[in-house]
């Protein structure tokens, strides 16, 4: 079954995947990073709040601002959803150059998590996740 990117059940179902597939090890990059995604098509808010941090080891994406992030992006949803589940850095560096995406922060950190090369079993992961959103 497929989810909206984000949405309450797709967060649900990519928690649950999380804990099917177990410890993939350590992400390549430590950054603890807060997200605004706007535009957002479901819900009460035409924005979420959420958090990606790969600071305990491997990759958490989650609902909510953690304290003292690295950096905090500021990114429309189509845009997110293509960088994050279609794996299209074009989109991301389009939107970028145009003013839809927003960094404060430790820009570095950013720059190093998009060029690091994900391993094999991250990869069939993203596969899964690309799988079971709409």
């Amino acid at each position: 079954m497929s989810h909206q990117f984000l949405s309450p059940e797709w967060v649900a179902a990519a928690t649950e995947l999380r804990a099917e597939v177990g410890d993939l090890g350590p992400a390549p990059v430590a950054v603890v990073m807060n997200l605004t995604i706007t535009d957002v098509p479901f819900g009460d808010s035409p924005t979420v709040q959420a958090h990606l941090n790969t600071a305990n080891g491997p990759v958490a994406l989650d609902y909510g601002h953690l304290p003292s992030p690295s950096l905090s992006v500021t990114i429309d949803w189509l845009t997110a959803k293509a960088l994050l589940i279609e794996g299209n850095p074009q989109a991301a560096m389009s939107a970028f150059m145009n003013g839809k995406i927003k960094v404060e922060g430790d820009m570095s950190a950013l720059l190093a998590l998009q060029n690091a090369p994900p391993t094999p079993e991250a990869r069939a992961v993203m596969e899964r996740l690309r799988a079971m959103t709409a």
